[in-house]
């Protein structure tokens, strides 16, 4: 494993409710990461994070980053993602606010430090559509990057998880 240039835990992010979020409260825990819509083909996906969220948040946090990259999938408002995770799916695991994924100036410093070999070690593997997952262990190192047809409920991400 190689380790971040720059340090995962020095990450902040803004949840949906308009807190600040920060990555120095996530040591110890592993995180997986995910750039999420509302209208994909994969937003049934969802259900699944929320599963795997229960099974292991003793030592598991997901975090949503909803964004409106691919096809426009995430038109709604940070208020109207968050009912409508939790009207549809009882998600328990923390929203961030819309945000940019793909490389653009605007790109969230989480999304850039994912997908910068500079800042994370190795990975440049952008989010190819919504639903992209990105692994990041215990030590803030960023260890795995799933593709968005991979379930999160798959032997590949339960054994990342796990290990």
């Amino acid at each position: 494993m190689i380790q971040p240039l720059q340090s995962f835990y020095d990450l902040n992010a803004v949840k949906n409710d308009r807190l600040l979020f920060g990555f120095s409260g996530l040591k110890n825990k592993k995180v997986l990461i995910v750039n999420t819509a509302s209208n994909c083909a994969y937003t049934n996906q969802y259900s699944d994070l929320e599963k795997l969220y229960q099974l292991h948040k003793d030592k598991l946090v997901v975090l949503a980053f909803p964004a409106n990259d691919f096809k426009e999938e995430e038109k709604g408002s940070d208020e109207e993602i968050a009912g409508f995770c939790k009207i549809n799916f009882g998600i328990s695991f923390p929203i961030m606010q819309k945000s940019v994924v793909v490389k653009k100036s605007n790109q969230h410093e989480v999304y850039q430090w994912l997908t910068n070999t500079e800042k994370n070690g190795w990975n440049k593997q952008r989010p190819t559509w919504n639903f992209a997952k990105y692994l990041i262990n215990e030590n803030g190192i960023l260890t795995h990057y799933f593709e968005p047809s991979v379930s999160p409920l798959s032997e590949e991400v339960l054994n990342a998880v796990q290990q």
